[in-house]
């Protein structure tokens, strides 16, 4: 064999085994069926028998949008993330869009984890994650991590925003979700991930839509779940919720703040590495 064909063969099985080591994790897509017999999917991966970390999306979203902190993740954990009813990959029941069948689902789906996890809820899910607990318990959920939700403190911001988004989505709804799923970034993914999300968005029917904006608990019932949980707490926000992290920081001293000042609502994806970080400290500290 000629010398530079040796060459290149020896620096070819050098280098093998790095870009394998550094290839991306490989997430299967699996589906169960809740008590009311709806199909729910979920993408999941990582390692199998570890500590189980479970991201759910906000309003409307898909699970893929957790995409790169489950990469980032599955190296030392095992990673879920659900699609809720009607969103994502799952079924589109034409019932079931309240916080105490959305809390259900969820709690049947942590039910079939081999342990209790660290459940990672962003925005919506964050209610409906605090909603688990009033219901159920805590006894499958090792910790919370509420990204960029509502924890009931503080006084009601006013109405007239949210009657103003849902009187445009019944006016003009893929204009509507496609400016949604611009907003929630502050460093706006590229085009074609907008109007894949905004697509996502759609499979869910308007009602449907509009009664996930209805949740009929007043903001006292949040905050006292919030403040009455009996496991590790991480806060992560953006400016919108400045005013909660504090009123909740001094009402339960033990939760872990993490403010993202410079990024928008899908923190998670503006500032990937940060939040990371922060969650991998979190997780750390449950062994502690």
């Amino acid at each position: 064999m000629p010398v530079d064909r040796i060459r290149r063969a020896l620096l070819a099985a050098a280098c093998a085994p790095a870009l394998a080591a550094t290839a991306p994790p490989v997430f299967e897509r699996s589906v169960f069926h809740s008590s009311d017999g709806v199909r729910l999917s979920y993408l999941h991966g990582g390692l199998a028998n570890a500590r189980p970390i479970v991201f759910v999306p906000g309003w409307c979203l898909p699970a893929s949008i957790w995409q790169a902190q489950l990469e980032a993740f599955a190296a030392r954990h095992a990673v879920y993330a659900l699609d809720p009813r009607g969103q994502g990959e799952s079924d589109v029941p034409a019932s079931g869009y309240t916080a105490d069948r959305r809390a259900a689902d969820l709690h049947e789906f942590l039910r079939r984890l081999p342990r209790p996890a660290v459940l990672v809820a962003w925005s919506l899910a964050g209610l409906e994650s605090l909603q688990l607990v009033h219901r159920f318990g805590a006894t499958r959920v090792a910790a919370l991590a509420l990204v960029d939700s509502s924890v009931g403190e503080g006084p009601a911001s006013s109405g007239e925003a949210v009657a103003a988004f849902k009187q445009r989505l019944r006016e003009d709804r893929p204009a509507t979700l496609r400016d949604f799923a611009a907003a929630i970034f502050k460093r706006s993914p590229a085009e074609e991930e907008i109007e894949r999300l905004a697509l996502a968005m759609q499979r869910m029917t308007l009602q449907a839509s509009l009664d996930l904006l209805a949740y009929a608990q007043p903001r006292s019932h949040w905050r006292q779940v919030a403040r009455g949980l009996k496991r590790p707490l991480l806060y992560a926000y953006t400016p919108q919720y400045a005013t909660q992290a504090r009123l909740l920081k001094q009402a339960r001293p033990a939760t872990v703040l993490a403010p993202f000042p410079d990024a928008g609502h899908a923190l998670f994806v503006d500032a990937p590495e940060r939040f990371r970080a922060v969650l991998a400290r979190f997780i750390d500290s449950l062994s502690a």
